[in-house]
């Protein structure tokens, strides 16, 4: 015979199973990356910076901030700007039917963008283009874990991205925004390709992170193309 405390135990261990398997299932959903190629010399770009800051903690969004280095030349030189991020932009304008990067620019899953200035701009992008949903990809015990699916083209790139999990504030000192302090959100501060993924079940080291940085994870067709699947910490 089962006694009330008895089956309050029970009921309660299976609604604990029952959320710690919700919570696994949650943490393996798809993201939606949302990136915002800006600059600290460009006069335009801080209300695109605002709205990215308003996203970056919405569930299942992955924001990133790509800082270009094209704008240097107008007198400030962009202190996160790389030229491998200027790269990045620049491979996807052919697909994205742009003849040359532009700041500031919002490209959602690698497939579609907008300048991203304007309220609600960013998020209407999010409400449009959905989450990435390719294969399953983990970071547990220093290893990339990615799961079998299907790639077009035959392999996918697998990139690896460091980025300042937050918002941080950055005088400027000279340039179009000369006197102005600038937020910005996620800042990426390196961005490296670990290997490829060819639609078999994958298993890639991951390097320690290293100065506070989070890690970001993205598989992602060459040249420019769609963003298939992310992960971060």
């Amino acid at each position: 015979m089962t006694g009330p405390r008895t089956t309050l135990g029970r009921l309660a261990g299976a609604a604990f199973v029952a959320l710690a398997a919700t919570a696994g299932t949650a943490s393996a959903q798809p993201l939606t990356v949302v990136e915002l190629f800006t600059s600290q010399g460009c006069s335009s770009c801080p209300p695109a910076n605002a709205n990215l800051i308003k996203v970056k903690d919405q569930p299942g969004v992955l924001a990133l901030s790509f800082n270009v280095t094209y704008w240097d030349y107008l007198g400030w030189k962009d202190t996160f700007g790389r030229q491998e991020f200027t790269q990045r932009q620049v491979n996807y304008e052919p697909p994205l039917g742009h003849d040359g990067p532009f700041t500031p620019q919002v490209v959602v899953n690698g497939s579609t963008d907008a300048v991203g200035a304007k309220p609600g701009e960013i998020q209407g992008l999010i409400a449009r283009a959905g989450r990435a949903e390719g294969p399953e990809v983990s970071l547990a015990g220093g290893k990339v874990s990615i799961g079998a699916g299907t790639v077009s083209g035959g392999a996918a790139d697998v990139w690896l991205v460091r980025y300042d999990k937050g918002v941080v504030e950055v005088p400027v000192a000279r340039g179009e925004n000369t006197g102005r302090t600038l937020p910005h959100a996620n800042v990426v501060h390196s961005l490296e390709r670990l290997g490829r993924w060819n639609g078999k079940a994958t298993t890639l080291p991951l390097p320690a992170a290293t100065g506070g940085l989070s890690t970001a994870v993205l598989v992602q067709q060459p040249g420019g193309g769609p963003i298939l699947a992310a992960a971060a910490n």
